[in-house]
């Protein structure tokens, strides 16, 4: 159900999140630590997959939940205009108005950014699917809905779609401080993955690093169990030069 709340805003109630196993929590620490510590003028993160179902909205909406665990005031944005996933896989309340209606002209800030049931997580959702995705998220209005967010939140995790898919992802890193890759094990080629990243590069946003996704280490024998099942080990990239860039 939709409440309404002392200050006015929304409040939207989320089922509650797949309950994660201990190596799967430890490896989303991990990574919320890394963020952590990438500076304290990297608050906008974008995080986007090569292709559909390497899981990369299940890893960014757990780092925000993670996020706002460790006490950071944390908004997520659900920005797969084309695909969205949050309101089924999480069983959210119903919500009137979301990200297309706001960046269309349609409602403004207030409409559009609802709390939750989750402490410290604001959530702006979608909306309906509109006919130019692209146009919308590269729109002055986005840009003004960061900023304006900004200056509330510690941090604002972006959902976007696969860059290998559309070039969405690549329009919204735009506005941010960094950028995530989220890839499947053993399912996106060397090539792909580096295509990839050279069209990260050429936005200009910084390249945090990349969640390697769905990890089975029984083949590495670790643990002797399926540890990552969702979720795997976060990694730098490299530079040209051979040196590693931060990725925490």
């Amino acid at each position: 159900m939709q409440k309404e709340k002392m200050n006015g805003r929304r409040t939207i109630e989320i089922g509650k999140p797949e309950e994660l196993d201990y190596y799967t929590n430890e490896a989303f620490k991990a990574l919320r630590t890394n963020v952590l510590f990438s500076g304290a003028e990297v608050k906008v993160i974008t995080l986007t997959s090569c292709t559909p179902n390497e899981g990369k909205t299940s890893v960014s909406f757990q780092l925000a939940i993670s996020l706002a665990e460790s006490g950071k005031n944390v908004v997520f944005i659900d920005a797969d205009l084309r695909k969205s996933v949050m309101a089924g896989r999480y069983k959210m309340s119903s919500m009137q108005q979301g990200l297309t209606h706001y960046l269309s002209g349609q409602a403004e800030q207030e409409d559009v950014v609802y709390s939750t049931s989750i402490e410290r997580l604001t959530y702006v959702p979608t909306g309906p699917v509109p006919p130019n995705p692209s146009e919308l998220l590269g729109s002055s209005r986005m840009q003004q809905l960061v900023e304006r967010l900004r200056e509330e939140a510690d941090y604002i995790i972006i959902d976007a779609p696969p860059l290998g898919s559309v070039v969405d992802a690549a329009v919204i890193a735009k506005v941010c401080d960094g950028i995530i890759l989220v890839l499947q094990a053993n399912a996106i080629s060397y090539h792909f993955a580096q295509n990839i990243k050279k069209q990260l590069q050429a936005t200009g946003c910084r390249i945090l690093g990349t969640v390697l996704n769905k990890v089975d280490l029984r083949k590495g024998g670790t643990y002797g169990k399926y540890y990552g099942k969702y979720y795997g080990k976060y990694e730098k990239y490299e530079n040209p030069d051979g040196k590693a860039s931060s990725g925490r």
